[in-house]
């Protein structure tokens, strides 16, 4: 067991701090910035809610942080009541933030500084990964820090790789979100193209996923897809930052990301439409229109 801290109670973070506390048996402290939220979590699962992120991470081993975005980041690590400043020699920072490389080095930079860890360590599975404590998870950083902290993520990954060096996690995420970009609008235009032909999508989709079209998406999206229902998973507006960040690194390290760079311009055609918080598979109601 491990005193752990958990900072931002979102659709990924409350069920991920959940799963350290009723699977892992660690003794959990969160913060949330609405503190009723966090006063909730604490009721539901038994362990205790600090008021501010500095609060939470004293006295812990470890302290894990899944919020929005760079500036979420840094405000919630490195503010007035941040959570560096509660932290002492020989802890360990987990990030589980989709961010940039750049803000991942700027903070395992002043995190060694301090005498303490940082792992940047950005998830994939979405909420359903979260609820079901089965996330994969990429990890940049120092291998020994990261030992230690595997032990702690297993309570809700089923996968936990260290990728490289520090930002390597978060240029690994990088890479999954592009894949996922072409993978579903491939599906999404599938899927459009059988609705217009009148086959039938059942025993399409119970045919094709047994060949080499086979994919996570086709198997877990095509029923809500072909039923016009996007309210499961992860939400556009999140898909559309995670591949600005993309894009950024992208104009940095020369990749050329042109199917990318198209579907976040579908992406932002779905946000007119009033699908910002829709689910990534809506590219088909772009289509369906």
């Amino acid at each position: 067991m491990a005193k752990v801290a958990f900072l931002g109670l979102g659709v990924m973070g409350y069920p991920m701090a959940g799963h350290l506390k009723s699977k892992g048996g660690h003794d959990v402290t969160v913060y949330n910035r609405t503190h009723a939220k966090a006063e909730k979590w604490a009721s539901q699962f038994g362990g205790k809610a600090a008021k501010a992120p500095k609060e939470a991470a004293e006295g812990r081993d470890f302290v894990m942080m899944c919020v929005g975005n760079d500036n979420d980041v840094r405000e919630v690590a490195l503010g007035a009541n941040g959570a560096f400043g509660g932290m002492t020699k020989g802890t360990v920072f987990v990030d589980h933030t989709t961010a940039s490389a750049e803000v991942a080095r700027e903070l395992y930079a002043d995190a060694k500084k301090r005498g303490f860890d940082f792992v940047d360590a950005p998830v994939s599975g979405g909420q359903a990964g979260a609820e079901n404590g089965v996330l994969t998870v990429m990890c940049g950083g120092d291998a020994e820090p990261f030992a230690r902290a595997e032990k702690v993520i297993a309570a809700y990954a089923r996968a936990c790789n260290l990728m490289g060096t520090p930002g390597s996690g978060q240029l690994a995420k990088m890479v999954n979100q592009i894949c996922i970009a072409g993978l579903v609008q491939g599906l999404a235009e599938g899927i459009h193209f059988a609705k217009k032909a009148g086959l039938d999508i059942e025993k399409l989709i119970a045919t094709i996923s047994k060949g080499a079209a086979q994919s996570w998406q086709m198997e877990n999206r095509y029923k809500t897809m072909a039923a016009g229902k996007y309210d499961f998973g992860f939400a556009v507006d999140w898909m559309r930052k995670d591949l600005a960040i993309c894009m950024g690194e992208a104009r940095k390290n020369g990749a050329n990301l042109p199917v990318a760079a198209l579907v976040d311009q579908f992406y932002a055609e779905v946000q007119k439409m009033g699908g910002s918080r829709w689910d990534t598979s809506s590219l088909l109601a772009r289509l369906d229109r």
